[in-house]
């Protein structure tokens, strides 16, 4: 009991010790997202106005309300400055109503940025006014999704972290147990639980140490310390990867969205044609974001056991028929051939993973294919052999494609989290690398396993084995 007590407290603060460190890393990347465009707008605003800019000029950010009361008050500017005002001030009547569209949670914060105009001097120290609210309300809207997703990050680790690390810390209360149990029989002398306690010491929890003293009395519990560090140094292999590979893909759409941002405040207002494509490019990144994190929460749900499937007996014929019209109706650049096993094909499992299987490998298939070539979908019946030599029945569907195809190195990490191979990297082809990934999560469930063959330049066949319930 002390122990598990002891396990969940060390689990709460290397937990906290996570999130604050996420939050810091989140704070820091907000802040360069929030100060670096707008000391780059502030630049070539300044640049545009004929002059060099100066560090020792005057320049700050005001509201339209209160230069309206300056403008009351002072006589002496005359009109030159109520005209160079009056520009800025038309830019806010004009941009006002887009900008009250954008996504900003808090109104105030809003409406404060959307009144904001950025007042600097010229060659001849007269004061400018441009309008800046347009620039700042669409900085601080993709600012707000982006702290948003961080949220949800910081929430789920917050929430899940703790337990994950316990489970991981688990075996450690089982080799404490142990250990006090072997230390009551006094079955070690003091000197073998002092060669036993060094070694422990000596270990790196990274560097790929194994432990070792050379007494035959230890061995088993050597094995066994050996064995729990080499999960724990895979477990957490794989854990960095996967943290490093979704930042990456997470900061990539971001750096897309903001380039598109500032283009269109420098240049979409007057160009409808840079407007439009903006336009365009931010919808297709942003649903890029949003089909990755759906993705990452799908696997991250599946990972911690939350994910639970609804078995059912069905007809995998009739499915792969549903899968196959849904395809012709939604691709229609593609001829689909559907070629159903000629006996009944009975399967147990969860009819929308298994569909949402199918649909994963067919738009992997009509990415990589060329258009008006075939891919053709199959179900079958097969016995294989088991380990012992005992037949065993499988159901299977297949994805047969005349594309790209694979090399055989390509073929061995295609199931990998964020794997994709060198031709399927541009913009269009690529997804998120995510997709195959759930696929085997989803096979793996039931039991299941895939077969792939593909071959480059004429094509790839990814047939899904299930074990067959009837």
């Amino acid at each position: 009991m002390n122990t598990n007590k002891r396990t969940k407290s060390i689990a709460r603060k290397i937990n906290n010790n996570t999130v604050l460190e996420l939050l810091s890393a989140f704070i820091l990347i907000d802040l360069l997202i929030a100060v670096l465009p707008a000391v780059f707008w502030c630049y070539s605003v300044e640049s545009a106005i004929n002059r060099d800019p100066d560090f020792s000029d005057a320049r700050y950010f005001s509201s339209i309300s209160r230069l309206e009361r300056k403008m009351a008050d002072d006589s002496t500017g005359g009109s030159a400055v109520s005209d160079r005002y009056a520009e800025a001030q038309k830019e806010f009547e004009t941009a006002a109503e887009n900008n009250e569209k954008l996504f900003l949670p808090i109104a105030p914060v809003k409406s404060l940025l959307n009144e904001t105009v950025y007042v600097c001097e010229n060659q001849k120290g007269e004061e400018q006014y441009t309008y800046a609210g347009g620039f700042l309300t669409s900085t601080f809207s993709c600012l707000s999704i982006i702290i948003t997703v961080e949220l949800l990050i910081l929430a789920w680790t917050f929430l899940t972290g703790a337990k994950k690390i316990r489970q991981r810390l688990r075996p450690l209360d089982e080799l404490a147990l142990k250990a006090e149990m072997l230390a009551n029989t006094a079955s070690f002398d003091q000197q073998t639980l002092e060669e036993l306690e060094q070694a422990i010491n000596a270990i790196s929890p990274t560097a790929t140490v194994r432990l070792h003293t050379n007494n035959a009395e230890t061995e088993q519990l050597e094995k066994a310390i050996n064995g729990l560090l080499e999960r724990m140094r895979e477990s957490y292999r794989l854990q960095s990867r996967f943290v490093s590979d979704a930042s990456h893909e997470l900061r990539t759409p971001i750096s897309v969205l903001q380039g598109y941002v500032n283009m269109l405040d420098r240049w979409g207002k007057d160009d409808e044609k840079i407007l439009d494509e903006s336009i365009e490019a931010i919808k297709s990144e942003t649903e890029h974001m949003k089909r990755l994190v759906e993705q990452l929460l799908f696997l991250a749900r599946g990972d911690s056991g939350k994910t639970k499937l609804n078995m059912e007996t069905f007809s995998l014929n009739d499915m792969m028929q549903e899968v196959c019209e849904e395809s012709v109706m939604i691709d229609q650049t593609h001829t689909y051939r559907y070629l159903p096993c000629d006996e009944p094909v009975i399967v147990t499992g969860d009819t929308a993973m298994l569909k949402q299987t199918a649909r994963i490998l067919i738009d992997n298939a009509a990415k990589y294919a060329k258009a008006g070539s075939v891919i053709t979908l199959k179900t079958k019946r097969e016995t294989k052999n088991s380990a012992d030599g005992s037949p065993v029945s499988f159901s299977a569907f297949l994805i047969q494609d005349e594309g790209i195809g694979m090399t055989a190195s390509d073929v061995s990490h295609i199931f990998e989290r964020f794997y994709r191979s060198d031709p399927a990297r541009t913009k269009d082809g690529g997804g998120t690398g995510l997709g195959l990934s759930i696929a085997k999560w989803i096979i793996d469930r039931h039991g299941g396993y895939f077969d792939v063959i593909s071959r480059e330049e004429i094509g790839t066949r990814i047939t899904v084995y299930l074990p067959s319930r009837i």
